[in-house]
């Protein structure tokens, strides 16, 4: 079996690291030591998880990769950025699943509604605003669905192909290394063949195969 190196997994807002097993386990499969990391996204909020993600990191040796679904995308980047070294360990890659890195409209929508910001929580911002930009040296992927299944659209229009909760133009930040879409919807990300197909190789050789090419 491939020694692929180590993973750490991290889920979206409102989730719990159990959502990622069928996502660990395929990654596990192809070769990979992998692990995920639960924080209270809104309570706790994109501050304090960056800071524990940064705790994993600099106690991990060797290759070391993120992986984040949604508002963990966000995280992992936020971590990196705030890295002393600015890398996840050695030439370790990133692979955002659906994450709004631009900012999310469907966040905007509920941030407006009576208790939206509370249930979002200290997430919020972040949720809303997302990254001007990526600078750092680890090269970041990311794969966007577009099977509009969701609730984003009762918050109001999604502009574009969309997974249902975040639009695909939302997962585009300037800076990333690659991108591609595979037709499945938000949650969906995280149970999807296809998804995973492209997470490995992109953790492999820092390059999504060509649609075609990953499994249905």
């Amino acid at each position: 079996m491939m020694d692929g190196g180590h993973v750490i997994l991290l889920h979206g807002l409102w989730m719990r690291s159990l959502t990622l097993l069928p996502l660990g386990r395929r990654l596990r499969e192809a070769g990979f030591d992998v692990e995920t990391m639960d924080y209270a996204s809104t309570l706790g909020g994109p501050e304090r998880a960056a800071e524990k993600l940064l705790q994993r990191m600099h106690a991990h040796r060797g290759n070391l990769h993120l992986v984040g679904h949604s508002l963990g995308g966000l995280i992992a980047l936020r971590a990196l950025a705030a890295a002393r070294s600015g890398q996840a360990g050695g030439d370790g890659r990133v692979v955002c699943l659906g994450s709004p890195l631009c900012g999310s409209a469907a966040a905007r929508s509920l941030a407006h509604w009576r208790g939206g910001r509370w249930l979002m929580g200290r997430s919020t911002d972040l949720l809303c605003t997302g990254l001007e930009r990526w600078d750092g040296p680890n090269a970041v992927g990311v794969v966007a669905g577009r099977l509009p299944l969701g609730l984003g659209f009762v918050l109001g229009p999604l502009a574009g192909d969309h997974d249902g909760t975040v639009s695909v133009g939302e997962t585009q930040l300037p800076g990333i290394a690659d991108h591609r879409t595979v037709p499945t919807s938000h949650s969906g990300l995280l149970l999807s063949r296809e998804a995973a197909d492209q997470t490995i190789a992109f953790l492999r050789s820092g390059h999504f195969l060509p649609p075609r090419q990953a499994a249905a």
